[in-house]
This record gives C-alpha cells, structure tokens and sequence, in this order.
C-alpha cells in the first residue's frame, strides 16, 4: 500500500483497492500503517469522502446491536485495540454510543463515548467527555473518564474522524481543544460478519 501513498496520496485509488479487499485483508492492511502514514493520511482525506453515523454503525444495524471497529493507533506499545458501536434505544436521538475494548482496559477503564456530527462537515466525534446513559448487556458497567488513570487517557478528549473508504476511517485526537499528535486507523466489520 505505500506506493499509494508515496510521492502523493493516491486517495481514490487506495478507496478502491480497500473496498475490494476482504475484511481480514482490510484490517491487516490498517494495521501495517505506522505514525507517518496516518498522519499523512489523515491530512491528506479531509474533505475525500464524507463520514455520517451509518459509517460507524449501518442503518439496518438495530438498536444496541454491537458493531465492530478493529483498530491501529500511533501508541508505541499495545497498538491494537477495537472500538465498539451501537445505536441508543430512541433512534430520534442523532447519536452513537461506544467504548473502547483493549488489553488494557483493567486499568484505563472502557473509556465510554458518545459519537455525533462533527462541526466540520462530514467529520464525525468520538466524544468521551459524554457518556453513554445505556448500553448493550454484554459491554462492560457505564464508567466516567474523567478519574484515576481513565482520566490521563480520555480524560478531556474528542476523537476527530474521517474518512479513507466505505469500512476505513481515520482519527486524531484532540484534548482540551487541541489536536495532539496521536492518530489511529478504524476499520468496520459488518455486522454480519461475526
């Protein structure tokens, strides 16, 4: 993949290859991005294709039906993770809720999250100063992120996301109000491959 993006970006190219691939081709793809190329990436999508919820979790997905993100960040250690999905119980409720599952999760908590349109168009939060009021059975208990050492990672943090193809997305944290250099790649697995 890095001749698609290396002088330049071949970023309708690299959409086409990814939505060709199969979900473990995608995620092992995602997964060989390092630091450079998600920051190169990141800049390089905004405003490519736009992000909505359906995105993240698909209209036919019902109400707090778990939908799978597998995920690379920048972090030099432990940099596999998944971000889990689901739609709240009133749909009139323009909102997603998740958190994050991890090997570290015994200590970070599940760093819980609300996700909504972005105020940039076609970007989309993940927004973990808000928390989840319900979840599906089988996630772990509702936690804040705001104590103890959820607080050092969620703690005042906004995930900005964009998008690369119809499963890839990426992101880039932003605390306190300002973008910190700590990005990460989703990619989706339809629900109905489980």
């Amino acid at each position: 993949m890095s001749v698609l993006l290396e002088p330049t970006v071949d970023l309708p190219r690299l959409r086409k290859i990814l939505d060709e691939l199969g979900h473990a081709a995608r995620v092992d793809t995602i997964r060989g991005w390092d630091r450079k190329t998600q920051a190169v990436l990141y800049e390089a999508v905004k405003g490519f294709q736009s992000l909505s919820l359906d995105d993240f979790v698909p209209a036919s997905a019902t109400p707090l039906q778990e939908v799978i993100h597998h995920g690379k960040n920048t972090l030099p250690s432990f940099s596999h993770f998944q971000k889990r999905f689901c739609k709240p119980n009133d749909a009139a409720n323009h909102e997603l809720l998740g958190y994050n599952h991890q090997n570290l999760m015994w200590a970070t908590g599940p760093g819980y999250f609300v996700v909504h349109p972005s105020e940039t168009d076609g970007e989309v939060d993940i927004d973990y100063l808000r928390i989840p009021s319900e979840k599906p059975s089988s996630w772990p208990p509702l936690r804040g992120n705001e104590n103890g050492f959820a607080s050092l990672v969620y703690g005042g943090m906004v995930d900005v996301m964009r998008g690369v193809s119809q499963h890839v997305s990426i992101g880039r944290a932003r605390k306190k109000g300002k973008f910190i250099d700590n990005w990460f790649v989703l990619c989706r697995e339809d629900p109905s491959v489980a």
